[in-house]
C-alpha cells in the first residue's frame, strides 16, 4: 500500500488505483485530441496535428497531458497559473488567448481554456492549443519575417469566447472579419473539444466522487515528484555549461548566441540562461514559457516512460533568463520564429550541458530546426482563383546515441508533428510536391550515424508569397563522443540558394526545394 500526504487529506491508494487514475485523465486528453483533429477543417490541425490538449486543477497547475506537442504542453504548463488567477471563473466560460506575453506562444497558436465545475465548486481546467494558418498578418500563413509584435497578426489577450454560456458576439465578429480565418469551423472544433474534454472529466469525477478525486490528483503530483526525484538524483552533481549559436534573425543580427549553466545539486536544479544574447530585432525572441517548455521537455526525456505529466514532475526545477534576452523577451518584441526555431535550439543547448554529465544517455543533436514553409496568395485575380494560406514544419534526422543511429526525416524535440502528406497539399492547394525522398548522407558519421534529413520540392501552379523561417543553414548539428556534424539545411528557388529566413514572391512553374538538416554523429 502506497501512502501520499496532501494538503487536502491522507489518501491510501494501490498502485493499480493509481495507475488507473493516471490512466483516465491522460484518457480525457486524447478524446479531446481526437475530436480536435476530426472537426477542424484545415490540414494543419486534421493532417499536421500541430494542436495539443491538457487538464489542470483549479491552481492552473498541470496534472494529463496527450502525447502531443511539447512546446505547446510545456508552454501552458509554465504559464496557466498566471492565467487562471486573473479571471473570475463562471460555470459555461470559455476563454481564449494567443498572446505571448500573457501565456501563449506566438500568434498563430490560439488556445481555448474552460472551467469544469461540480457541485458549483470549480475544480479543473481543460484547454487545447492549435497553430492556425491564418492569424490575421498581411503575409500569407502568418509566419512573416517580421520586427514587432503587431506585425505577426491579430492579438487575442485573455477573452471570454463564451460567458457563462453565451457566444461573444463581438470578439467573434472580430475574428470573423480576418480574412480566410474559419471561426467557424477551426475555432469551433477547439470549443467542441474543450466541451468534450469537461464532459468526460465530469463523468470520471462522479464516478469517483469528489472527495476523492481532488486528493488523487494530489497523489498523481506527489509520486511524479518521487519518479523525477529518483531521476535527477542519478545526474552527477555539478555545474555543466554550454553554448550554441543560432544562424540569423533574417534582418540583420547573425551569429546570435545562446548559453546556459545547469546547475545539478541532488534532485535540485537550476537553469540559468545568463550570457544569452539580448532580445533582437527579428522575431527570434520568445517568452520565458516558451524557453521553460525547451527545459522541462529535455529534462522529461531523462525520466521513466511511466512519469506522469504534472506539474509534480518538474517542481525541482528552477528556470532564470535575464528579461530582455532573447529567452525572456519583453512586449513588444516579435516571436514568430522563438517559438518554433528559438525553442529547438533551447533543447540542443540543454542536452549539450547535459552530455558532460551523463555522455551516454544524450544523443547528438538533432536537426535543430522545424523548416517552416508558410505561402499562400490573399490577392485574388485572374491568375489566382482564391485566397489561401498554408503552412507546415519539415522534418529531419534525429542525433544517433550510444545505443543506436538516429532516426531519418521524423520531427524531433519540440515538433511531434506529421509531415502533411503530399496529396492533402494538393488537394486543397494550387502546389505540386514535385520531390519528396530522403536526403541520404546528410546525417553525421560515427560509430552510430546521425539520421538523414530530406528533400521536399514544392511546384506553384499560381503566384504566390512565400516565406522561410529556417534555422541550422550555417551552424551544424553537432556530433558526440567524436561523431561528426550533420549536414546544414539548404533553400533553393529554381535551384538558386536563399538565405535560411526570406519572403519572397514566386509565379507558377517556379519550384522551391527544401533540404532538411541531418542529424549529428555519435562515437568514433
Amino acid at each position: 500500500m502506497l501512502t501520499f500526504m496532501s494538503s487536502l487529506s491522507t489518501i491510501q491508494l494501490t498502485p493499480i488505483q493509481l495507475s488507473l487514475l493516471i490512466s483516465r485523465v491522460e484518457a480525457v486528453c486524447r478524446e479531446m485530441g481526437v475530436v480536435l483533429r476530426r472537426a477542424s477543417f484545415s490540414p494543419n490541425i486534421k493532417d499536421r496535428l500541430d494542436f495539443s490538449c491538457a487538464l489542470f486543477d483549479a491552481q492552473g497547475r498541470l496534472y494529463a497531458q496527450a502525447a502531443h506537442i511539447p512546446v505547446h504542453l510545456g508552454s501552458m504548463a509554465w504559464a496557466m497559473q498566471d492565467i487562471v488567477d486573473a479571471v473570475q471563473w463562471r460555470e459555461g466560460d470559455m476563454l481564449v488567448l494567443n498572446d505571448p506575453y500573457k501565456g501563449g506562444t506566438h500568434l498563430p497558436d490560439v488556445t481555448v481554456i474552460s472551467p469544469v465545475f461540480v457541485d458549483e465548486r470549480l475544480v479543473s481546467f481543460v484547454a487545447n492549443r492549435a497553430h492556425h494558418a491564418n492569424i490575421g498578418s498581411d503575409t500569407p500563413g502568418s509566419m512573416p519575417v517580421s520586427r514587432r509584435l503587431d506585425e505577426e497578426g491579430f492579438l487575442i489577450s485573455p477573452s471570454m469566447l463564451v460567458q457563462a454560456g453565451r457566444l461573444n458576439e463581438d470578439l467573434l465578429s472580430q475574428l470573423s472579419a480576418i480574412e480566410g480565418l474559419d471561426v467557424t469551423g477551426d475555432f469551433a472544433a477547439q470549443m467542441s473539444a474543450n466541451r468534450t474534454g469537461e464532459s468526460r472529466l465530469k463523468q470520471l469525477i462522479t464516478s469517483e466522487g469528489l472527495a476523492s478525486f481532488l486528493p488523487g490528483l494530489e497523489a498523481i503530483n506527489d509520486y511524479g515528484r518521487r519518479i523525477a526525484d529518483a531521476a535527477l538524483a542519478d545526474i552527477p552533481d555539478g555545474q555543466y555549461a554550454f553554448s550554441d549559436y543560432l544562424d540569423d534573425d533574417g534582418v540583420g543580427s547573425v551569429d546570435i548566441p545562446l548559453q546556459v549553466t545547469i546547475t545539478i545539486t541532488g534532485s535540485e536544479v537550476r537553469v540559468d540562461f545568463t550570457g544569452t544574447s539580448p532580445q533582437v530585432a527579428g522575431n527570434l525572441n520568445c517568452p520565458l514559457s516558451v524557453a521553460a517548455a525547451g527545459v522541462i521537455y529535455a529534462f522529461r526525456c531523462l525520466m521513466p516512460d511511466y512519469t506522469p505529466a504534472c506539474w509534480g514532475s518538474f517542481s525541482g526545477i528552477t528556470i532564470h533568463a535575464p528579461a530582455g534576452s532573447l529567452l525572456n523577451a519583453r512586449p513588444p518584441a516579435a516571436v514568430a520564429a522563438g517559438n518554433v526555431e528559438t525553442s529547438m535550439r533551447v533543447v540542443d543547448l540543454v542536452l549539450g550541458a547535459l552530455a558532460q554529465a551523463v555522455p551516454d544517455r544524450i544523443p547528438a543533436a538533432s536537426q535543430g530546426t522545424m523548416n517552416n514553409v508558410a505561402m499562400g496568395n490573399h490577392q485574388v485575380s485572374p491568375a489566382v482563383r482564391r485566397a489561401w494560406d498554408y503552412y507546415e514544419t519539415l522534418a529531419g534526422g534525429h542525433g544517433a546515441h550510444a545505443r543506436s543511429d538516429g532516426f531519418s526525416a521524423t520531427h524531433s524535440h519540440m515538433t511531434n508533428t506529421l509531415n502533411t502528406p503530399a496529396e492533402s497539399v494538393e488537394m486543397h492547394f494550387p502546389v505540386r510536391i514535385r520531390r519528396y525522398a530522403l536526403r541520404r548522407g546528410s546525417g553525421g558519421a560515427g560509430f552510430h550515424t546521425g539520421g538523414d534529413g530530406l528533400i521536399r520540392e514544392y511546384e506553384f501552379l499560381e503566384p504566390a508569397a512565400v516565406t522561410l523561417l529556417t534555422e541550422r543553414r550555417r551552424y551544424a548539428p553537432w556530433g558526440l563522443a567524436g561523431g561528426t556534424a550533420g549536414q546544414t539545411g539548404r533553400n533553393l528557388l529554381d535551384g538558386t540558394e536563399l538565405p535560411g529566413k526570406c519572403h519572397l514572391q514566386v509565379e507558377a512553374g517556379q519550384v522551391l526545394c527544401v533540404e532538411t538538416p541531418g542529424g549529428g554523429g555519435y562515437g568514433q
